[in-house]
């Protein structure tokens, strides 16, 4: 079988002191990090679209990667060569799992049942490579956005034809998920959203994503699929406003169509920051409400406004980020999936690998730092001191439900005043986060 990396070798850990380029510094699959391995605690996985799919091109600009395996076509032959390249990328990097949408490891066909057999024949393919690799698909999604017909939305669109199409087509996707193994199956539209207020019934498209997300539900108890399904933020681009702004939005949109316990969040740092957010926070406001469930590992531009999916290079974001993974104790069984690109002018099939390992390095002095800081109980120990006036007397009873607001009067009317407020510390705690960095 061809090798299309040949000039590549297994990239394996060297340690912080080597100056291999196309070696881990820092992750280290087998090293222990609070009582489990790296490799089953990070659970890295490869994005099918931006790694194998992904040709430099932009609004402004024809494409510019060389991928010397790629036709350039959207042929069945083409895309089976492509699980060949896949396979042989992930393997060298050492990633244990992948994901991908429907579309980007089968092209469609002229027809619905074209399209489902042109997946189920490269799902075989991809069920082979699995099986002789190891590695795992983390979870499966259908894309609902590129093709004309999703102009209005998939699951939220005017016409029903297209919700019935779309219904399809996940159906579809989340049998072929089923079948490779996923552990997970994510919604993410694309266009689930509006453009204009004036020609959009919101309440109507919101109980049809409800009863989209039920339906699908109930397909995936028939055929015995497991895996967690998982709904994933972001607040604009393509559309003005799309209905899974934020965490808080997807949360409460979750409730209020009594999708708990059936749906959690696939939170991604590019699109936090879309929506006004910090990662740190969106991580943390889906884990303290149990619905943190796996998350898109990229970062943005600060100075663009739009998602350029770079990239996780900063050790300040994936230390925040894992302070918050493994307060939860991990993310299995989601992961860390690279939803993210090498730049259009990295043009060469090793910038590839150079992107992934800078991003699992990341990740790994992430880890480690955040699990330093956890031991010394340095952030928890202050943050427990500074809520201490809530464990005992009044506020206990505020916490315990046991205080009305006549009874916090007459506290206050015989106290007089509020103690004094004490410092937050905050430059303190930076600088005591940056020790550790």
């Amino acid at each position: 079988m061809a090798e299309y990396f040949p000039e590549i070798s297994n990239i394996e850990f060297e340690g912080p002191e080597s100056k291999n380029p196309l070696a881990f510094k820092h992750y280290n699959p087998d090293e222990q990090i609070e009582g489990r391995r790296m490799e089953d605690l990070l659970r890295f996985s490869v994005a099918y679209w931006h790694t194998f799919r992904g040709t430099g091109s932009d609004p402004f600009g024809a494409p510019t990667l060389n991928r010397s395996w790629d036709d350039g076509s959207d042929s069945v032959e083409n895309a089976l060569k492509r699980v060949d390249v896949a396979f042989e990328f992930m393997s060298k990097l050492g990633a244990p799992y992948y994901c991908f949408h429907d579309r980007d490891v089968a092209p469609e066909g002229g027809s619905l049942a074209e399209s489902n057999d042109i997946l189920d024949t490269v799902a075989a393919k991809l069920k082979e490579k699995q099986d002789e690799t190891g590695i795992k698909l983390l979870w499966g999604t259908a894309n609902l956005f590129s093709n004309p017909r999703f102009m209005h939305g998939a699951a939220t669109s005017c016409n029903a034809d297209v919700f019935a199409y779309a219904a399809a087509q996940v159906k579809k996707a989340i049998e072929v998920t089923h079948r490779l193994g996923g552990e997970n199956y994510v919604f993410w539209g694309g266009r689930e959203g509006y453009m204009n207020l004036y020609n959009t019934d919101m309440k109507r498209e919101l109980d049809h994503l409800a009863r989209f997300m039920h339906l699908a539900h109930e397909h995936a108890k028939s055929i015995g699929f497991e895996g967690q399904f998982l709904f994933e933020p972001k607040p604009k681009e393509p559309t003005k406003h799309q209905y899974d702004f934020d965490a808080a939005a997807c949360l409460n949109f979750i409730r209020a169509n009594n999708l708990e316990g059936i749906v959690k969040l696939n939170i991604e740092t590019n699109h936090a920051t879309l929506a006004g957010h910090t990662m740190m926070h969106e991580l943390e406001y889906a884990r303290i409400q149990d619905s943190l469930g796996s998350i898109d590992a990229n970062t943005g531009d600060l100075l663009l406004g739009w998602d350029t999916d770079q990239f996780p290079t900063d050790i300040y974001l994936t230390t925040q980020c894992m302070l918050v993974i493994l307060e939860q104790g991990g993310l299995t069984p989601g992961g860390i999936n690279f939803d993210a690109k090498v730049r259009r002018e990295s043009i060469d099939p090793v910038d590839l690998f150079h992107a992934h390992i800078g991003g699992m390095d990341a990740f790994a002095r992430g880890t480690k730092i955040a699990a330093a800081i956890r031991a010394d109980g340095v952030l928890k120990d202050f943050v427990k001191d500074r809520y201490s006036s809530y464990d005992a007397g009044i506020g206990a009873k505020i916490e315990d439900g046991s205080a009305s607001f006549a009874d916090l009067e007459a506290y206050m009317l015989d106290k007089g005043d509020a103690d004094s407020n004490q410092s937050g510390r905050q430059e303190m705690l930076e600088n005591i986060v940056n020790q550790y960095l």
